[in-house]
């Protein structure tokens, strides 16, 4: 049952990167071009909240199964989790007034301002918060406060990797809204903005490596000494020309595979060489999540609970998104419109 935990808490990871991590992206490209809003709107309105179950599963599940590491994140990176927290409220609040007030005047302003600053912030500590996990400065036997409960996340990795997150959020974004665009110019941006993020989330993830180095995580001989880590980044980075040739060809299927599967590969090579580590403190040692695991009677309720609950809860999101995202618009050129 240890193990149907487990899975539960990376499958709902991935599903809140691919699905939670591309409204946080919508949100990125919104504020770089204000003409996307329409269609933004349009895309993530009928199924923006019902993302974020996912959270709530990962949430639940540290909790309830690996109390312990659920302790120390809430006590050594409260910081970035609050901010993570108050960034995804605000957002989710901002997006609701902006799309649903009945009275349209200067407040939608404020609105829009919220939900692009908080689409931004909330990616961005994000991957702060997953570089602290991993980076291992946490020190239980800090005597100030910076070192104890600032130190852990602020730092250039840390931030680095958060970048990272706002990158491959945007990817993500730009690639699933260009089968939302309703004409050819909104097409042909998303797809202009779907490689620009391509390129910088490849380059911010080399930089992800290098600063790794620098703060004194041999992040690269970890992957290197990890086979399955490593023949998943090879697959990704060699899915990349099939990427761009599918975006070049105007598709819209094939883009969202590979996007997808590219994402499925990056975090399943990060959790490869991670596990069963999840916490890492200054001293070398850690929180694993066969270590933390609750008791077997707790976990045997989690799990059952989890696989019951799939059965009621995964058809059910299927019926969302196939009610509202079914269709897929075709764009023809406009030289073929004219």
């Amino acid at each position: 049952m240890l193990l149907v935990v487990i899975l539960f808490l990376a499958l709902s990871l991935l599903a809140y990167v691919l699905f939670g991590g591309a409204d946080f992206g919508a949100g990125i490209i919104e504020t770089f071009s204000r003409d996307t809003r329409k269609t933004i709107t349009h895309a993530i309105a009928p199924v923006w909240e019902a993302n974020h179950i996912w959270l709530i599963l990962v949430v639940v599940i540290l909790f309830m199964g690996f109390p312990p590491i659920y302790a120390q994140m809430s006590l050594y990176l409260h910081i970035p989790l609050v901010v993570l927290l108050i960034g995804i409220v605000l957002r989710g609040t901002a997006f609701t007034f902006r799309h649903y007030d009945a009275i349209h005047d200067d407040t939608q302003q404020y609105y829009s301002f919220i939900f692009k600053l908080s689409s931004l912030l909330a990616p961005l500590f994000l991957g702060i918060l997953t570089g602290a996990l991993i980076l291992g400065r946490i020190d239980p036997q800090a005597v100030t406060f910076y070192e104890a409960y600032v130190a852990p996340w602020f730092n250039l990795f840390c931030l680095v990797l958060g970048v990272f997150t706002c990158c491959l959020f945007t990817f993500l974004a730009a690639v699933y809204l260009i089968g939302e665009a309703e004409t050819p110019d909104m097409q042909a941006l998303f797809l202009k903005i779907a490689r620009n993020a391509n390129i910088a989330t490849v380059v911010v993830g080399s930089l992800v490596f290098l600063t790794a180095e620098t703060s004194g995580l041999p992040l690269v001989q970890m992957f290197w000494q990890s086979p399955g880590a490593l023949i998943a980044i090879a697959l990704a980075t060699l899915s990349l020309p099939v990427l761009w040739w599918s975006l070049l060809k105007k598709q819209v299927i094939l883009p969202r595979l590979l996007a997808g599967f590219q994402t499925l590969l990056i975090l399943g090579a990060w959790f490869w060489e991670q596990y069963p580590v999840l916490l890492r403190y200054a001293d070398g040692s850690y929180l694993g999540l066969v270590e933390s695991a609750a008791p077997e009677a707790t976990l045997l309720q989690l799990g059952l609970a989890l696989l019951i609950g799939s059965l009621l809860i995964l058809p059910a999101l299927y019926y969302l998104l196939r009610t509202f995202k079914g269709e897929i618009p075709v764009i023809e050129d406009s030289a073929e419109q004219g």
